[in-house]
C-alpha cells in the first residue's frame, strides 16, 4: 500500500522555482531518505509533506487522500527536527506527554505510551531529569520518543544528527535504524551525508537542484548509478570520474586505450567511472594506470591513496592488507574493464 505520494509536486519561492514537478510514491512501512547537497529542496520538499510548507502545484497525497489543504496537525504526520526543540523547564517525561496532554488524551492512554515510547529508546532511567541534565544523544531521544507517543501515520525527520559529534551519530544511527525495525512505521529522513544514506535507508532519493536524479537501493544506485552526479555522489570514498575520449571504439583514458565490451561508443568526450576499491584487482588484471601517489590518507584498515595519472588528473585507491603506499611512490594500479562505467558528455550513463 502507497503511504504517501507525491504527483508533480511544484514548489516556488516568488520567481525562484523549488522544486520541479516531482513524482515520487512511499510505500508503507517504507525507510526512505532524501539525500544531495545544501540547497537541492530535500528539506522543502519534506516541509511540503508535513503541511509546513505550501504546494505551488501538484498533490501531496496521504493514504491515497490529498492532503494539500490540511493543516499540519490534521495529517497525522510527526516531524523530528535537526534542533531537539524541548520544553528547558520541563522533565523528559513532561516533554514526551506534552503533546497527548493537549489533545486531551486521558492520562492513563497518556502514562501508556510514554512508558512504551521510553522502553523501545532506553530513557527509563532519565525521566525526571530535565533536558539540560541530558547528552546531545540523550536529547535527540526524547525528540523522537515525543513523536512515537503521538502514534503518527509516517515520521519525518529532517537531518536530526546534525547536532551531534561523529561517535554520538553512529549511535544514533543504529537507534534509528532498529527503531524502524521495532515499529515497522514509514519513515522520510533528510540528510545530506550520503553514508547516513545508505546506512539506513530501504530506498534512497537522490536529489539536484529541486529535482531527482534516481531512486532506488543503496546497493542499486551504488552499483549502477544512472548519471555521473550519483556515481560520484555516492559511495566514499566517492567514484573516480576520469575524463577520457572516445573514437568510437576504444577509450583513451589516463595515458592508455582502454577497450569497454559490449559499449556503444560515439567518438567525443566521456567520462570514466572506477571505485576507488575496484584498484585492487591481482596484477594480471587486463588494464592498469601508472599513478604517482601525492596524498596517502591511512584509516587503519584501509588507506586512501591520492594519486596523479601521467595528464594530471588525480585519483582515489583504496588500498588494504599489509602492504600500503607511501607519498612520493610509483604505483601500478590495475583493474578489471568490466566493472568501469562510462558516461556521455552530458553525464549520462552509457549503457550495453
Amino acid at each position: 500500500m502507497t503511504a504517501i505520494e507525491l504527483r508533480k509536486v511544484r514548489k516556488s519561492f516568488g520567481a525562484a522555482n523549488i522544486i520541479h514537478g516531482i513524482d515520487l510514491a512511499i510505500e508503507d512501512g517504507e525507510f526512505v531518505v532524501f539525500v544531495g547537497p545544501s540547497g537541492c529542496g530535500k528539506s522543502t520538499l519534506l516541509r511540503m509533506i508535513a503541511g509546513l510548507e505550501d504546494v505551488t502545484d501538484g498533490q501531496v497525497c496521504i493514504d491515497d487522500s490529498v492532503v494539500n489543504d490540511l493543516e499540519p496537525a490534521a495529517r497525522k504526520l510527526a516531524m523530528v527536527f535537526q534542533s531537539y526543540a524541548l520544553y528547558p523547564h520541563m522533565t523528559v517525561e513532561q516533554n514526551m506527554s506534552f503533546g497527548l496532554r493537549m489533545t486531551g488524551t486521558s492520562k492513563e492512554e497518556t502514562a501508556t505510551r510514554v512508558t512504551e515510547a521510553a522502553r523501545i529508546l532506553q530513557l527509563d532511567q532519565l525521566m525526571r531529569r530535565k533536558p539540560a541534565q541530558l547528552s546531545g544523544g540523550q536529547r535527540q531521544r526524547v525528540a523522537i520518543g515525543r513523536a512515537i507517543v503521538r502514534q503518527p501515520r509516517a515520521f519525518l525527520f529532517d537531518e536530526p544528527l546534525s547536532n551531534l559529534d561523529a561517535e554520538l551519530r553512529v549511535q544514533m544511527r543504529v537507534e534509528i535504524a532498529k527503531l524502524h525495525q521495532d515499529l515497522g512505521a514509514t519513515m522520510i529522513y533528510v540528510t545530506h551525508d550520503q553514508v547516513e544514506a545508505m546506512t539506513l535507508a530501504d530506498k534512497i532519493v537522490v536529489l539536484r537542484a529541486g529535482r531527482i536524479e534516481q531512486v532506488g537501493t543503496p546497493t542499486e544506485l551504488y552499483a549502477d548509478p544512472d548519471n555521473d552526479f550519483v556515481a560520484g555522489f555516492i559511495g566514499s570514498p566517492k567514484m573516480n570520474l576520469i575524463k577520457a575520449t572516445s573514437d568510437g571504439n576504444k577509450l583513451q583514458v589516463g595515458g592508455i586505450d582502454l577497450v569497454t565490451p559490449g559499449l556503444s561508443l560515439s567518438p567525443g568526450e566521456v567520462t570514466v567511472g572506477i571505485r576507488p576499491e575496484q584498484f585492487d584487482e591481482p596484477s594480471s588484471a587486463p588494464y592498469g594506470f601508472d599513478v604517482k601517489a601525492q596524498v596517502v590518507e591511512n584509516l587503519g584498515g584501509t588507506s586512501v591513496v591520492h594519486g596523479a595519472l601521467p595528464d594530471g588528473q588525480i585519483i582515489l585507491i583504496e588500498q588494504r592488507g599489509q602492504t600500503r603506499a607511501n607519498a612520493g611512490e610509483q604505483l601500478r594500479c590495475t583493474f578489471d574493464p568490466s566493472r568501469v562505467l562510462v558516461f556521455d558528455a552530458s553525464g549520462q550513463r552509457i549503457r550495453d
